[in-house]
């Protein structure tokens, strides 16, 4: 083998180690999080979620350098699962933007070693005007442990950098614990889809999260006849409401059956004109309710080769969704 080419194994073998490595070491680290929480963390933990929960204000999250860039990301994670919440960096607080923090805000200040000089304005800060402040840090002698009102204490853990400098271990616990708080605040309010998708209108996360009434073809849309309706006239009725079906209901307005393309094509030869729907229609169509989410209402359509579904509600017809209405709106 040429030794440019082994070379280049061996780097990749090098590099590849390199990263189990990393994620070995950062597992360990959140192995001792959970530990943590299993033991003295879950108190200091539930104290920080009862502050947040009760505040009438925003949550502000602050921190410098790599914990700031955590505590940024923490505040957007809360502020779109129902936790109104913003980040304000420490250097900026001290040069004007302290006048964004309410009486009735909490804070949570994120520094690994706690003594972080920028951090000190916005202490001084809270403590002037007694609005909680919930310290992360790991070391419960710092300035900011001493000053917080509650303390998430992180457990200490080798950084994944082989030198102990690069905070990544310590990043990472971070980050998780900040998630750990905005999904229990999101699960104590009850928070849903529906909210979710308030908060996330764009993208495909928030077309996942329509709902069928939202995109359905309702009234005179609808392509329906009555049972006994003869198979010339329900073929004019698919033909003008271009759904490739047409839904049969009784003289109740609840649903029978339904006819589709593949129908008509299954029974070309058979005398089609001189049948009734009753005779061709397919029984117990596959339905929808018009609070199923458009993503859910998909799967169905690709697990049952269909185009189109029913929606039904209290056992009457009140709209049709056709699989281009749901990739219109991004629900793939």
């Amino acid at each position: 083998m040429p030794l440019g080419k082994l070379q280049k194994l061996t780097d990749h073998s090098s590099s590849a180690e390199s990263a189990l490595r990393t994620v070995s070491i950062e597992q360990a680290g959140l192995a001792s999080l959970a530990a943590a929480l299993q033991n003295g963390l879950a108190e200091p933990f539930s104290q920080a979620v009862e502050i947040i929960s009760s505040i009438t204000g925003r949550v502000i999250v602050t921190g410098v350098g790599k914990s700031g860039h955590i505590g940024s990301k923490i505040a957007a994670t809360l502020a779109s699962t129902g936790t109104p919440a913003f980040f304000v960096h420490p250097a900026e607080a001290n040069h004007g933007d302290l006048g964004m923090i309410a009486r009735d805000d909490a804070i949570i200040a994120m520094s690994w070693s706690g003594e972080s000089h920028e951090l000190k304005g916005i202490i001084a800060y809270s403590r002037r005007f007694s609005i909680p402040l919930i310290g992360v840090t790991a070391r419960h002698q710092s300035t900011l442990a001493r000053a917080a009102d509650v303390v998430i204490c992180l457990p200490a853990a080798p950084e994944a950098c082989p030198h102990g400098l690069a905070p990544t271990t310590s990043a990472l616990q971070q980050l998780v614990i900040g998630d750990a708080l905005a999904i229990a605040l999101l699960e104590m309010r009850g928070f849903t889809p529906d909210h979710f998708r308030t908060f996330h209108p764009g993208g495909q996360l928030g077309a996942s999260l329509t709902k069928i009434r939202d995109i359905m073809h309702q009234g005179s849309e609808i392509p329906s006849v009555k049972l006994g309706t003869d198979m010339t006239e329900a073929v004019r009725a698919m033909s003008t409401k271009r759904f490739g079906c047409v839904i049969v209901l009784d003289d109740h307005g609840e649903l029978q059956g339904i006819i589709t393309d593949g129908d008509l094509r299954r029974q070309f030869d058979q005398d089609l004109p001189s049948k009734t729907v009753d005779q061709v229609m397919t029984h117990k169509p596959k339905t929808v309710e018009p609070n199923m989410l458009a993503a859910s209402a998909l799967q169905m359509i690709q697990n049952a080769s269909i185009s189109a579904l029913v929606v039904v509600e209290d056992r009457e017809v009140v709209g049709i969704v056709h699989l281009h209405d749901l990739l219109k709106v991004g629900a793939a």
